[in-house]
């Protein structure tokens, strides 16, 4: 009964948006480049990543602080030089036992991905006509503060990516827990969307506020399924929702009843065949 009550109308034609969280990362080692390729391979309407910076300056496609969970080395990304992480395995941890059921390109499972390295294979699908988007969320210490954001939209120009045309989309999206990161983003790339992500509902945003600078809601999981009416109020404000992270069926189709915008999830390929897209 709530999720009827909750549930937005949608036509059966409206698409959710499905987005490869670290790409393909069921499939492959999160944030590797073989991961994104399985993840266009699978018909992926749009990439995530998370990024944090290196010690000599480079952007890194790294989720956690340390990189002991994904690699065979120890210490803070912000710690170590670009060199460092590139002597580093970041794909054996991963199905040791098993090889995958795809052929992915020699390295792509295993080396670390830097953010410009990324773009490279963006803007190479984006200029086949597929019109593929890209969320970017953004990592830091304390330290390291307005520095990633300075990095990003200086590499973002680069690819001609911080600025769209102005009747036209953006295909670039950066996200945080921040909303001070996303405020400095606003601030010098007000062309760019923003996603403020929440592991909980802050009681100042209950009404379905979003802080300044803000532009789309990015509940996690856990918030749908326990404050489907929360989804609600956001879509009443006049947000877009973005929720993740959703791989089990039945987030799914709790997703769908309740009219998200876009689906972060480690299976694409799943969540697209059951959204009847394959």
């Amino acid at each position: 009964m709530t999720r009827v009550t909750h549930a937005r109308q949608r036509s059966p034609h409206t698409s959710i948006q499905v987005v490869a969280h670290r790409g393909a990362s069921d499939d492959a080692p999160e944030h590797t480049l073989a991961a994104y390729r399985k993840a266009i391979e699978d018909g992926a309407d749009a990439l995530e990543c998370d990024v944090r910076l290196t010690a000599d300056g480079h952007l890194v496609c790294v989720h956690d602080r340390r990189v002991n969970r994904t690699s065979n080395g120890r210490g803070a990304v912000s710690a170590l030089e670009l060199a460092d992480l590139a002597a580093l395995d970041f794909g054996s941890w991963k199905d040791r036992e098993e090889s995958p059921d795809w052929d992915p390109v020699p390295g792509e499972l295993t080396s670390v991905l830097t953010l410009e390295r990324l773009l490279e294979l963006f803007t190479e699908v984006r200029a086949t006509g597929r019109p593929l988007q890209l969320a970017i969320e953004t990592k830091h210490p304390t330290r390291w503060a307005g520095q990633v954001e300075e990095r990003l939209l200086h590499l973002l120009n680069r690819f001609g990516l911080a600025a769209p045309p102005a009747d036209e989309p953006s295909p670039i999206r950066i996200m945080s827990f921040s909303g001070r990161s996303l405020h400095r983003v606003r601030a010098a790339a007000p062309a760019l969307p923003t996603v403020y992500l929440m592991q909980f509902v802050s009681p100042r945003l209950r009404d379905g506020r979003l802080p300044a600078g803000s532009r789309i809601a990015g509940p996690g999981m856990r918030i749908v399924r326990s404050h489907p009416g929360y989804i609600e109020r956001l879509h009443r404000a006049g947000h877009r929702v973005h929720v993740w992270t959703v791989n089990e069926p039945g987030d799914v189709e709790l997703c769908a009843e309740l009219g998200v915008e876009a689906i972060i999830t480690n299976r694409p390929k799943q969540v697209l065949s059951q959204l009847g897209r394959i």
